[in-house]
């Protein structure tokens, strides 16, 4: 593409719109209730986006014509996992909330956000990424090495 994106790592004041792009991916794979959750997850996104050294990060490429909007998202987490072969040190990174705003896709926004995110990882030591997607965002992720796992995700609320 040739194209190089601003991307920066996101910071408290960004949370509102890290939450807006962050439902604008939710309502492309599932239908939930939008927004009632929103004002209950600020403070703590907030919070979280405010530790530059903490194990969560989110990287944005701001809109291109509306200060103070973003037109993508990535957000990751680090997470310990006991060492295994391949990946002894057992650091993992998690790769979640890729999202674009809809009028501002397939210009490697989200690409961008994501090499930035994955070049974070790799700073803080992290051997293996993961990641879910969708079949539209799969093509994506394989051009950028990821490959498809037969373990199904199975999950528990508490």
């Amino acid at each position: 593409m040739g194209l190089v994106h601003r991307v920066r790592r996101a910071g408290p004041r960004d949370a509102a719109e890290v939450l807006r792009l962050r439902q604008v991916m939710i309502d492309a794979v599932r239908s939930e209730p939008t927004a009632d959750w929103h004002t209950e997850s600020l403070p703590g996104l907030r919070a979280r986006l405010a530790e530059p050294d903490g194990e969560f990060a989110a990287f944005v490429v701001d809109h291109p014509r509306r200060p103070g909007a973003l037109a993508a998202l990535v957000a990751g987490t680090l997470d310990y996992r006991i060492g295994r072969a391949g990946d002894p040190h057992g650091t993992v990174g998690y790769v979640f909330s890729v999202a674009t705003e809809p009028a501002l896709r397939r210009r490697g926004y989200a690409r961008a956000c994501v090499e930035e995110l994955l070049a974070w990882f790799r700073e803080r030591g992290a051997g293996l990424v993961q990641l879910t997607t969708s079949a539209e965002a799969e093509p994506l992720y394989v051009s950028m090495g990821f490959a498809r796992k037969p373990d199904p995700l199975m999950e528990l609320r508490l």
